[in-house]
């Protein structure tokens, strides 16, 4: 049985949806404060998949997630790095990709922040639905076998990826760059299309190995066709954010 560690704490609010995305694949999901793990309640030895999921981690005081990118930065390091060195997977949604940016696990999880997640270009908090253009040649687990173009909704008020040129070109050469934001025709497109103006539309990266991934938009928020806002209307074959969710679990299976 896949286990799956939702690390929560202040803040977070879309724990109980993405614990239940992964058991609708079949996995176990604990929702764990990370408290438990500091204090040696809970031990990550005892998961396949860590999830941080979206939220607003204390409250974005400083900036959203670097609160609790610092905890895992200075107080949860070493047990993160052992995780991921186990073959392990990662994912941060939205808030949690703003935390796995923010403590050095992405774009090379070796603790250097090189990147960051900005106030949206729109100057509010943008919720709509977008379309992903996948990447193709990303090794990924979770990225295996995915549409061309995927349909997810967004929705945070600091999306906007940033980094300096060296990092795009290095994300690009890697086939990191697992998401990126485009029109309906897989065009890559400004406002409102990318919704927060990310550099080269990125909404999702992975770690060189793939193992790790961070995305700006919410698949735990589309697993059944009744969340799409046109299901009445539109032939619904697969959920893509079920998709994300399954081949994680297939991954250990």
């Amino acid at each position: 049985m896949v286990k799956v560690c939702i690390l929560r704490t202040a803040g977070t609010n879309c724990d109980v949806e993405t614990a239940f995305a992964f058991e609708q694949e079949g996995a176990v999901s604990d929702l764990v404060h990370i408290n438990e793990i500091l204090s040696n309640r809970r031990s990550l030895n005892d998961y396949q998949i860590l999830a941080i999921p979206g939220g607003f981690t204390y409250g974005d005081d400083i900036a959203a997630g670097k609160l609790l990118a610092n905890e895992i930065r200075y107080l949860l390091w070493e047990e993160i790095q052992e995780f991921v060195h186990r073959g392990n997977l990662v994912i941060g949604i939205c808030n949690g990709f703003q935390v796995l940016v923010k403590a050095g696990l992405l774009p090379e999880c070796d603790g250097h922040q090189i990147a960051t997640l900005a106030w949206n270009d729109s100057g509010k908090f943008e919720d709509r639905w977008v379309y992903l253009k996948t990447a193709g040649g990303n090794n990924s687990p979770w990225l295996r076998d995915l549409p061309e173009i995927i349909y997810l909704p967004v929705a945070h008020g600091e999306g906007k990826f940033v980094t300096d040129e060296e990092t795009l070109e290095q994300l690009d050469g890697k086939n990191q760059i697992a998401f990126q934001y485009v029109d309906k025709e897989g065009n890559l497109a400004g406002y409102p299309f990318n919704p927060n103006g990310s550099l080269r539309n990125i909404a999702g990266i992975t770690d060189p190995s793939g193992h790790i991934l961070g995305l700006m938009p919410h698949p735990e928020r589309f697993i059944h066709k009744t969340q799409h806002p046109r299901w009445t209307r539109e032939e619904i074959d697969v959920p893509h954010g079920k998709l994300i969710f399954k081949n994680a679990i297939s991954y250990f299976k």
